[in-house]
């Protein structure tokens, strides 16, 4: 329910908690006469705590929707948690097993440790008890440790629990990090409040002393493995609101060690300690009621202890915490922003508390400041530097007015950083927070600043940590406003897997990584290509500004291209320097576009894509710049399948923007084809050499790799060697990480859809299909599957397994549900996701074939429905190219009629356009079978 309707209603009374004992005289009254220590008493009690747990999380959640107070709800959770297990161990103590003169060692304290500890709980939340004994367990101990923990856990809770005396708890918090952090968080719950007085006071004489340095570095080290587990950046479109980075266990680490070191007992007195300005605690409290917040929500929601923020729970999530949509983002994108923009403050408020234990306790602090890091004390100045000086390793201000004197020093100060190898002081850091009102429509005009950005944007050495420093700062986002529209903007979409701003710098890291030398396996053109650029520096530029424009409600490429043009003027380019990056700017899709979903062999691609670029320098810069824009999407997302494309677009359009093209013509590329074919199956007689170059069409001699038609060759002899009407090759190529599966068999009008169905069937994504006919009436497809498997066998076996079911689909042996995929798990993932179909039907992008491309949300079994379809318009698919970015599916069919000709009928291209947008509407509920 968003906040603004449910402001509109009245307000819920507040939930009156009652204490321990107010709820052991109403259990009392509830029995009455009964055994206490009976079934019957024992049902009633649990009735009763389960009225109460279920009527307090309703009146929590009522709360969290009306106010959004996050830490609220999460304490209300626990304050009732508190009270149940408060009257069941009195319950359990004094009705259950009393005790008229206990011994010493007939007594027993319940603490709560972890999470439950620090007073706040979330819906799902796992229960942590520490039972906590005078010396060892008693059978009355035991029986009453038994009867509490099988009594929550048939109210459905997830109790962990542990059972020690105050030496074990000891013994074990020394040698154990995890058990000295839970006892470290532990809270009096019941019992002999002296037993849980007396393990806090040796806890802090006998094992805190002089191990805070150990501890620190033991809890950073934890923090740094979870973040790489995450993935090592808090800008993740799925996130994890509790272990992910930026969330709420990096807010609880920060306390751990605050209570640790500092002796604090809640982190408010942080601030008194000068750990934290006030205005710095106060960001602490929000980040912390937000997050609770959000995860509060989220465990309501789905009624178990679900921490990822999943795409299936975003839109909800929005709408419960009020975030409408408005022009240009959507309100899932608002509230995702929010929630980025909030991970980022953790950020900021870890790196200041960190390097604020590092400066003020180095002297005792070795260890830490091996973990935080490098420290060496003392000022050093730096050599032609008037205004900066190394301050303990790190870069601080020479004097304090360094800003205001010259607020171009704002923007300085990173290059000397990056020119210095320098981190910054947390000192520098604080001021340059109080200094971001300098940065004004004066400086962004400065020359000098903007030369300097210049300077930083386009050195490969430092410019990712640099621009990744400029931007956690909030200097970047002030410095180039169009910018800051885009740092913690989330597309709510499955393609890209940061936010806008980190995919940027991210982009711009790759590029920087090239120029150093590295990713030459991966991207080995772009190493061929870079010293044939005039200058590089365009790069770095167009990459920081080719997504900038996300989040308006117009292109952002046409949008991108504008701010382009003024930003280069900004910059000091030349006109022509600013003419090409605008270009690069505007049509940093394409290549991209047209290498993924046009017929690369096809001559007219190559035109069309060559009248767009116009010159080999552009080709070559928007070639590096597309590498860049696709690694940096997310992991997996670039591979070597996606890099043999834009390298055969790349060599298909390079002759003709040379002069080169009209060296060769295509009878010429075709007798080329045959003879290479001739030299690589040269054990062949020359009869049946000619015989099967006879058999192809001209057009496979121009389309099907050289590899290919080795591998074709080979297949269709064997089988016309065995006499088998059906026969099949596997090729793994573990560079382009693809597998590829030909079929050769008699042409069928349905063959293409009964091998998409046969590859859903076997789970295989398909990326690609290339598809002939020989003059004899065979078929010759070849399907391009995106690889799953690490090992080249089970490739092996799956492309196997494809093989044997379109054979057995063909001979009628198996067949295909109309609804193939419905209920898998990518399917119901998509559910959160909604597109426009959209199908167009042109002309203009092939000589000879008439191109059919249909776009819209993606789901298993839909290129089986979408060929299938083409067959029943009588349409034959000279190949196909199969897309898909995230949700979306964009595939495109080289198609002709039956007599292999272009459909230029306007009312026969209306009918295969409502025939396609059908199949993205189409739901199918029943399980019917499609026949061959």
């Amino acid at each position: 329910m968003p906040l603004a309707e449910a402001e509109t209603r009245p307000r819920r009374t507040e939930f009156a908690l009652k204490s321990p004992e107010v709820l052991l005289k109403d259990l009392d009254a509830a029995i009455g006469d009964n055994d206490p220590k009976g079934t019957d008493a024992r049902a009633t009690v649990l009735q009763h705590m389960r009225t109460l747990l279920a009527d307090s999380r309703a009146a929590a959640e009522e709360t969290l929707i009306e106010t959004g107070k996050g830490t609220r709800c999460a304490q209300a959770i626990c304050a009732a948690e508190d009270a149940i297990i408060g009257a069941i161990h009195l319950f359990a103590t004094r009705r259950v097993y009393p005790v008229q003169n206990p011994s010493e060692a007939e007594t027993i304290a319940i603490a709560a440790v972890g999470g439950y500890g620090r007073g706040t709980l979330a819906p799902g939340s796992d229960i942590d008890l520490l039972f906590i004994l005078p010396y060892k367990q008693t059978p009355w101990g035991e029986q009453v440790t038994e009867y509490i923990l099988y009594m929550l856990w048939d109210l459905g809770q997830k109790v962990g629990h542990a059972v020690r005396s105050v030496d074990e708890c000891l013994r074990m918090a020394k040698s154990d990090m995890t058990v000295r952090t839970a006892t470290l968080e532990a809270r009096y719950l019941a019992g002999e409040k002296t037993l849980y007085e007396r393990l806090s006071e040796r806890f802090e004489t006998e094992v805190m002393a002089r191990t805070g340095p150990e501890f620190i570095a033991a809890k950073m080290a934890e923090r740094d493995e979870r973040h790489r587990q995450m993935g090592n950046t808090r800008y993740v479109v799925e996130p994890n609101i509790k272990d992910g980075k930026g969330g709420l266990r990096d807010l609880n680490t920060l306390f751990w060690i605050g209570k640790y070191f500092y002796r604090v007992r809640t982190s408010q007195e942080l601030v008194g300690k000068g750990v934290f300005a006030q205005s710095e605690f106060r960001l602490f409290q929000r980040a912390e009621d937000f997050l609770w917040a959000v995860r509060c929500h989220l465990h309501f929601m789905t009624g178990r202890s679900e921490e990822k923020l999943t795409f299936d729970m975003q839109p909800e999530l929005a709408e419960r915490m009020g975030y409408n949509k408005r022009i240009g983002m959507l309100g899932v994108e608002r509230f995702m922003k929010r929630y980025f923009l909030v991970a980022k403050d953790v950020g900021d408020l870890t790196r200041i508390f960190c390097t604020s234990l590092e400066f003020a306790h180095a002297k005792d602090m070795d260890l830490v400041g091996r973990v935080l890091a490098p420290f060496r004390r003392g000022r050093q100045k730096i050599r032609g530097e008037k205004d900066f000086i190394v301050d303990s390793g790190r870069l601080n201000v020479a004097y304090p007015e360094a800003f205001e004197s010259d607020p171009v020093n704002l923007i300085r100060l990173f290059m000397v950083a990056g020119r210095e190898e320098l981190l910054l002081h947390p000192e520098l850091v604080k001021a340059v927070r109080r200094s971001l009102r300098l940065i004004d429509a004066d400086l962004r005009r400065n020359a000098d600043a903007n030369a300097h950005f210049l300077t930083i944007l386009t050195n490969p050495t430092y410019v990712e940590r640099i621009l990744r420093a400029m931007n956690e700062s909030g200097v970047l986002g002030k410095f180039v406003p169009e910018f800051g529209r885009i740092v913690a903007l989330m597309q709510f979409n499955m393609y890209h897997h940061y936010t806008v701003d980190e995919h940027l710098i991210r982009a711009i890291g790759v590029m920087a990584d090239i120029e150093n030398g590295g990713l030459r396996d991966e991207l080995p053109l772009t190493h061929e290509l870079l010293p044939q650029l005039n200058d590089v520096r365009l790069l770095y530029v167009a990459l920081f500004l080719h997504d900038i424009a996300k989040g308006r409600p117009e292109d952002h490429s046409i949008a991108g291209a504008r701010i382009a043009r003024r930003f280069c003027r900004r910059l000091g380019l030349s006109p022509a320097e600013t003419e090409t990056v605008t270009w690069l700017v505007e049509y940093h899709l394409s290549m991209s576009e047209v290498a993924q979903a046009r017929d690369i062999q096809d001559p007219e691609t190559a035109k069309a894509f060559a009248d767009i670029v116009q010159s080999p320098q552009r080709l070559a810069l928007l070639m590096i710049l597309t590498a860049c824009d696709i690694r940096a999407v997310g992991p997996g997302v670039w591979t070597g399948w996606k890099g043999s494309l834009l390298r055969a677009l790349y060599f298909a359009t390079e002759p003709l923007l040379s002069g080169g093209h009209s060296k060769v013509t295509q009878s010429d590329r075709i007798e080329d084809a045959r003879i290479a074919l001739r030299g690589a199956l040269g054990k062949w007689p020359d009869e049946e050499l000619e015989a099967y170059t006879g058999r192809h069409y001209d057009h496979y001699w121009l389309r099907a790799e050289p590899e290919l038609q080795i591998e074709h060759a080979r297949m269709i002899r064997n089988a016309d060697k065995s006499g088998e009407p059906f026969a099949g090759t596997i090729r793994v190529q573990g560079f382009e990480g693809i597998t590829e599966v030909s079929f050769y068999t008699p042409d069928h009008p349905r063959l293409l859809s009964l091998i998409a169905g046969a590859c859903t069937m076997q789970d295989a994504s398909i990326i690609g299909a290339q598809i002939f006919s020989t003059r004899d009436g065979r078929a010759i497809d070849t399907f391009r599957l995106r690889r799953t498997f690490t090992s080249d066998e089970d490739e092996k076996v799956r492309a196997t397994r494809i093989l044997d079911t379109v054979k057995q689909l063909l001979q009628g042996q198996r067949q295909i549900l109309i609804d193939l995929g419905k209920e898998s798990r990518y399917n119901k993932r998509l559910k959160p996701f909604s597109l426009p179909a959209e199908v167009m039907v042109s002309n203009n992008l092939s000589e000879k074939f008439t191109v059919i491309e249909a776009s819209g949300l993606d789901r298993i079994g839909l290129l089986h429905q979408l060929t299938r379809e083409i067959s029943d318009l009588n349409l034959t698919i000279g190949s196909a190219h199969i897309g898909t970015y995230g949700e979306k599916a964009v595939d495109v069919f080289y198609v002709t009629d039956l007599t292999g000709q272009k459909i230029t009928s306007k009312p026969r291209q209306k009918k295969i356009h409502d025939a396609l947008m059908q199949v993205f509407e189409k739901k199918p509920s029943e399980k019917k079978l499609l026949n061959a």
